[in-house]
């Protein structure tokens, strides 16, 4: 057992695990920053790996499996998740997500951009929320831009693959404004390929299956607790360089690392392993899906190797293109499509 002052001393202090949630109304991302890393503007040349390929080897947690598979079983698990998916990330995060995700929409600030070409920052605004089915950052945005903002002009539109998921987001917007309703729309589609899209009922954003998201139409790409998930995740980072206007802006939270912490770290993952599944098993009656999900953790890239995705993909992005959030259990990477000279 782990005597309590070498907890005290392996854990970060409270202030320390604070730190970057307490800038919570100061934070902003500025795309002013210098960037670290050129970014690859050469978009017209697609790498091999970035093309989706069905045959192609990837990770279903430690297992080996194809793209095809991938997609096919992360569908299974959040098919089996839904309903109780705020309580599955309550459980990784020990509750921590809903901070995360508050800081996350906090320090994008929808609803209000200073380095708008328009001489009103308030100026409409389209979101693409992929991978955002049951609508808890999309929710968020809307709030923040419509009330917090006071620009009614922000619209956003949940992505997601898996219907199950969206009709979760669905059923729980029936319980915001009217305003916030109109402003808010829902389409099944892959991340890693936008040009085919399903809407889900109506569609204020005239997406239809034929044209996709088009080129350069949204402002803001935002994805949270999801991208781990994507059978290629390259050809998702392409696809959000696509849909993005000139000086659109991409931004992830995500779990991360928590290698800087060491006996933090094995104290975490300990928890993730042991004891994620079995609450899994004793909560919701299903112990596969939270031992992939905490796998799907372990196996996502670091910090820096996943900001080297994100340039690599035509990003440029600023300062150390990352922010650790409780000692790097969860890390917000944000990253802006040049403007054009």
């Amino acid at each position: 057992m782990v005597a309590r002052p070498a907890l005290r001393r392996a854990i970060p202090s409270s202030r320390t695990l604070l730190h970057a949630e307490s800038r919570i109304l100061r934070s902003s991302f500025s795309t002013t920053l210098q960037s670290q890393q050129k970014p690859n503007n050469n978009n017209n040349s697609v790498p091999e790996y970035a093309i989706p390929d069905p045959a192609r080897p990837t990770h279903f947690g430690f297992e080996t499996v194809t793209e095809a598979e991938k997609r096919e079983r992360v569908a299974g698990v959040f098919t089996s998740v839904a309903e109780s998916y705020d309580r599955m990330n309550d459980l990784m995060s020990f509750g921590w997500h809903r901070v995360w995700k508050d800081h996350f929409v906090a320090s994008l600030n929808p609803g209000f951009s200073p380095l708008t070409s328009s001489s009103d920052p308030r100026a409409p605004q389209h979101i693409l929320d992929i991978a955002g089915g049951t609508g808890d950052i999309a929710f968020r945005m809307l709030h923040t831009a419509h009330i917090l903002n006071g620009n009614p002009d922000v619209r956003v539109t949940i992505s997601d693959i898996n219907p199950a998921m969206l009709s979760v987001g669905k059923q729980r917007s029936t319980s915001l404004p009217a305003s916030q309703q109109a402003a808010l729309s829902f389409l099944e589609a892959n991340a890693e390929d936008l040009t085919q899209t399903k809407p889900l009922g109506a569609n204020q954003v005239g997406y239809s299956p034929t044209t996709g998201v088009p080129d350069e139409s949204v402002d803001l790409y935002t994805v949270a607790f999801g991208i781990r998930n994507f059978s290629n995740i390259p050809a998702a980072l392409r696809e959000a360089y696509r849909v993005l206007k000139p000086g659109g802006v991409f931004a992830c939270l995500e779990f991360s690392k928590a290698d800087k912490h060491p006996l933090f770290n094995t104290i975490y993952k300990q928890w993730s392993f042991s004891a994620i599944p079995l609450i899994g098993q004793l909560v919701a009656g299903d112990r596969d899906s939270y031992q992939y999900l905490v796998e799907s953790i372990e196996r996502f890239p670091s910090q820096e190797d996943f900001r080297d995705m994100i340039v690599d993909a035509g990003f440029v992005v600023g300062g150390q293109g990352y922010e650790d959030l409780t000692g790097g259990v969860a890390a917000i990477h944000k990253g802006m499509k040049p403007r054009r000279k």
